[in-house]
């Protein structure tokens, strides 16, 4: 890659692994409490993470890393007994990950920007649909600190 940080880009490609992870298991949980309604888009969701996830950990390899394990939970950010708080949750969900898939368009290039890129727009999408509404400029760590931008 040229003009940028190898290193900087395998612990993005890292952190926006490490965070499908926790996507992947937060889904588990939404798809279990979220209702009919929602069902097949709570599935779908969760199958596109988890390609963005076997994906990621592929690239780590192409860079020579080990990719970074999945943990055996995850905390939630708050519980969800209802299907309101699992529409709450898979948005939750989807801003944490746009962070991260921002964080790996700022560190690469080329073709895995490109991917990076998608997959943040495809977060933003989801996000906004679970809640209703889109935010600004979904995945800046500006916006999810709630400090306005």
């Amino acid at each position: 890659m040229t003009g940028v940080d190898t290193a900087g880009t395998v612990a993005a490609v890292q952190a926006a692994l490490a965070a499908e992870h926790a996507v992947v298991y937060g889904y588990g949980v939404v798809g279990g409490r979220v209702g009919e309604s929602r069902e097949h888009e709570a599935t779908a969701a969760h199958s596109a993470h988890r390609a963005h996830r076997d994906a990621l950990a592929r690239t780590a390899r192409d860079l020579g890393a080990e990719p970074v394990a999945a943990s055996a939970a995850y905390a939630l950010p708050f519980d969800v007994p209802d299907t309101a708080a699992a529409v709450r949750l898979a948005a939750e969900l989807e801003d944490r990950v746009a962070g991260a898939w921002a964080d790996l368009v700022r560190a690469s290039e080329g073709p895995l920007r490109r991917r990076a890129a998608d997959a943040l727009r495809e977060a933003a999408v989801r996000a906004a649909r679970w809640r209703g509404g889109g935010v600004a400029f979904p995945g800046l760590a500006e916006r999810a600190a709630g400090n306005g931008g």
